[in-house]
């Protein structure tokens, strides 16, 4: 199996976030010219939340960030902007968490691996071709086409993997 690169994973790793988050706007405003959209001032402003941290956000926290700034209260305001976020390719969905994350490999063909941390929900985007052409394989065995796919790995991250067991646990 491919050895997962350094740079997929550096949600879990010190870096130069400003970099990071940088290189990813640059290349989602790349995508959104290529397909001939408009990355309104809601839009860019939700990509720009979720490209703040490396951790997935629900609806509601993104909607009270741009109602702090005055961008609107309704729920609307958000999913509409998260939903093209999606549709273009620049924002991934999170199931387990109900959650969205900006994609840092936008404008790529690629299969990612969302590694949750079941601890403080950090989210890194790791290359999962291997395993997308695993899950192929086998839908084909059963005559299954796989059109979509989200694959989310649960665990604990480096940060919290280090920590006591205790600290490590969640209140539930």
């Amino acid at each position: 199996m491919p050895q997962v690169s350094k740079e997929s994973v550096s949600a879990f790793e010190a870096h130069d976030h400003t970099h990071c988050a940088g290189h990813a706007m640059s290349r989602a405003e790349g995508v959104i010219a290529a397909q001939k959209l408009r990355l309104t001032p809601v839009r860019r402003r939700v990509l720009e939340i979720l490209l703040e941290e490396h951790r997935a956000m629900g609806a509601y926290e993104v909607l009270e960030r741009l109602a702090e700034e005055g961008f609107g209260k309704q729920p609307p305001v958000a999913y509409r902007a998260l939903d093209f976020l999606v549709d273009c390719g620049l924002v991934h969905r999170i199931r387990r968490l109900n959650a969205f994350i900006a994609c840092l490999h936008a404008g790529e063909d690629h299969a990612p691996v969302f590694l949750i941390c079941e601890t403080c929900d950090a989210v890194a985007e790791a290359p999962g071709a291997a395993v997308r052409a695993e899950l192929d394989k086998s839908a084909l065995g059963v005559g299954f086409r796989v059109d979509r796919a989200s694959i989310e790995a649960v665990g604990l991250c480096p940060r919290c993997a280090q920590k006591p067991e205790k600290e490590t646990t969640k209140d539930v």
